[in-house]
C-alpha cells in the first residue's frame, strides 16, 4: 500500500472513531436526560396520587379541581398503583396487584425507588399520612422518547457515512497534495543514469522531511559522481599513462639486449629505463593519491579551518624545502576577523600545495606569492608567478586529467596535480580559476563562499 493510501486511510480510521465517539456520547447523553426527565414527571405523577388520594380529605374542592386540571393528561401505558400497609391496593378499582411484595418493600425500606421494567420507567414513594403508611408506585412508557430517540438513530447514521465518506475523499485529497513533492522527487530520481550523475533533484522551499530528504541525496549524489569520476579517470586514462612508458622500457631493453653493447651504451639504456621507470612512479604516485583523496574525503568530518593559519603552515613548510623559490605570504590584504571555511585539512593542504608546487615549476623556482582577500560574499586565495604564462587555448586544458603542455617539455609532469587540486576544491563548495597572458606570469584564484 502507498503511503498516501496509508495516510488517508490512517486519518480516515482515526477520525471515524472520534466521531463515532462524539454521536454515542450524543446519542447516550440525550437518552439518559430524556430518562431522568420522565423519571421526574413519573414522581411528579406519584405525588399529585398521594395529593387526590390520600390528602382529599383535607384541601378544598378547588385547590383538588386545580390539581386534577393541571395533571390530567395521562401518560402511555401509565398504571398507578396505592399500597396500604399489608401491601394490598386500596383507592383505584383496579385491584390488581401487579407488582410484587418484594418491590413494594423495597419502596417501603428505600423511601423512593426509580427503575426501569422493559421499554416502561417505574417511580415508586413511600407515603406517611394520618390515614397510614402508603407505598405508591406509578410506571409508564416514554413512547415520545423512544420515536426521538429512533429519529436521532437515523440522523447520526446518515451523518455518520455522509462524514466518513468525506473524510475519506478529502483524506485521500490531503495526503496526494501534501505526498506531491515525494512523487516529484521520485520521478526525478528516476532521471538519473551513469550518463547524468551531475544531475541534482529539486529540494524545494518548505523545509520539511521531503525537502530534507532532497537535500540528503543531493549530497549522497554528489559522492557517487566524484567516485565515478574517479573510476572514469582511471578506465579512460591510467591503463594510457602507464602503457606508455612500460612500452618505452620493453623497447628500450629489447633494443639494448638485440646486440652487444659496449658499457656505456648499457650505462645510457639504464639511465633511460630509469627515467622511464621514474615517470610511471610518478603517475601511480598521483593517481593513488587522487583515490586516497577521494576514500579521506567519504570517510573524514568537515571542520572548521582557519585559511590564515594554514597558509601560514604552508609557507614555513616551502620554507624548509631547500630547491623551491621564495614563497611570498600576504594576509594583510584580508581586512575580515576571521577567514574561516568548512573542509578537511588535509585534503586542502594538498590542493593549495600543488597549485604552489606548480608555479615553482613553471617559473624556474622563482618568486610565487600568496594572498588571502577578503571578497564580498567569498574568500579568495590568490596564487601568484612570474612565469611564462598560459595562453587560452591551454588555459581551457589545465585543469584536465593527464594534460601537459607540450611546449614545455622540461616542465612536463604526470598532468594530474592541477586537475586533482580542482577536484578537492570543489569538494569544499569552491572554485577555482585562472588570469594568465602569455610573457606576464599566471595567476591562480581559488574561491571559497562565506558562511
Amino acid at each position: 500500500m502507498k503511503i498516501k493510501d496509508r495516510l488517508a486511510l490512517y486519518f480516515t480510521l482515526t477520525s471515524t472513531f472520534t466521531l463515532l465517539t462524539v454521536l454515542f456520547a450524543i446519542y447516550f447523553t440525550f437518552l439518559k436526560f430524556m430518562e431522568s426527565d420522565f423519571f421526574d414527571r413519573l414522581t411528579d405523577r406519584t405525588m399529585v396520587t398521594a395529593k387526590l388520594y390520600l390528602e382529599a380529605d383535607e384541601i378544598s374542592s378547588a385547590a383538588l379541581a386545580k390539581a386534577r386540571g393541571q395533571y390530567l393528561e395521562t401518560l402511555n401505558g401509565e398504571r398507578i398503583r396505592i399500597y396500604n400497609s399489608e401491601n394490598s391496593p386500596v383507592f383505584i378499582d383496579d385491584r390488581g396487584r401487579f407488582w410484587s411484595t418484594k418491590i413494594i418493600e423495597r419502596v417501603r425500606k428505600e423511601k423512593k425507588l426509580k427503575f426501569k421494567d422493559g421499554t416502561s420507567q417505574v417511580v415508586g414513594i413511600f407515603y406517611k399520612d394520618n390515614q397510614g403508611d402508603f407505598v405508591i408506585i406509578a410506571s409508564a412508557t416514554d413512547q415520545s422518547t423512544l420515536y426521538r430517540l429512533e429519529k436521532l438513530k437515523k440522523v447520526m447514521i446518515f451523518v455518520f457515512v455522509t462524514i466518513f465518506i468525506g473524510l475519506l475523499l478529502s483524506a485521500r485529497w490531503i495526503a496526494k497534495r501534501t505526498l506531491r513533492p515525494l512523487d516529484h522527487f521520485i520521478d526525478e530520481v528516476k532521471q538519473i543514469k551513469s550518463s547524468n550523475l551531475h544531475f541534482r533533484v529539486h529540494e524545494g522551499d518548505n523545509r520539511d522531511e521531503i525537502s530534507l530528504l532532497a537535500s540528503n541525496f543531493n549530497k549522497l549524489m554528489e559522492h557517487l559522481e566524484q567516485a565515478f569520476v574517479l573510476q572514469k579517470t582511471f578506465i579512460s586514462n591510467a591503463s594510457h599513462e602507464l602503457r606508455t612508458p612500460v612500452t618505452s622500457m620493453m623497447i628500450g631493453a629489447e633494443v639494448v639486449l638485440a646486440h652487444e653493447r659496449s658499457p656505456e651504451e648499457y650505462k645510457q639504456a639504464l639511465v633511460s629505463l630509469m627515467e622511464d621507470a621514474e615517470k610511471m612512479n610518478s603517475i601511480i604516485t598521483e593517481l593513488v593519491s587522487l583515490a586516497q583523496a577521494d576514500v579521506e574525503y567519504g570517510s573524514s568530518r568537515l571542520q572548521d579551518i582557519d585559511l590564515k593559519e594554514l597558509l601560514a603552515s604552508i609557507a614555513k613548510e616551502w620554507q624548509d624545502v631547500p630547491s623551491s623559490g621564495a614563497l611570498v605570504l600576504s594576509l594583510d590584504e584580508y581586512s575580515g576577523h576571521d577567514a574561516v571555511i568548512s573542509a578537511n585539512e588535509t585534503l586542502l593542504k594538498i590542493a593549495v600545495n600543488n597549485i604552489i608546487s606548480n608555479a615553482f615549476k613553471f617559473s624556474d623556482q622563482g618568486p610565487v606569492s600568496c594572498s588571502l582577500i577578503s571578497g564580498k560574499d567569498a574568500i579568495v586565495i590568490e596564487v601568484a608567478d612570474n612565469g611564462p604564462g598560459i595562453n587560452e587555448v591551454e588555459q581551457a586544458m589545465i585543469f584536465e586529467p593527464f594534460y601537459s603542455s607540450p611546449k614545455k617539455q622540461e616542465h612536463k609532469g604526470t598532468g594530474m596535480g592541477l586537475f586533482m587540486a580542482r577536484k578537492i576544491i570543489q569538494l569544499f563548495k569552491g572554485t577555482i580559476s585562472l588570469r594568465s597572458s602569455v610573457g606576464e606570469g599566471s595567476t591562480f584564484i581559488i574561491s571559497f563562499p562565506k558562511f
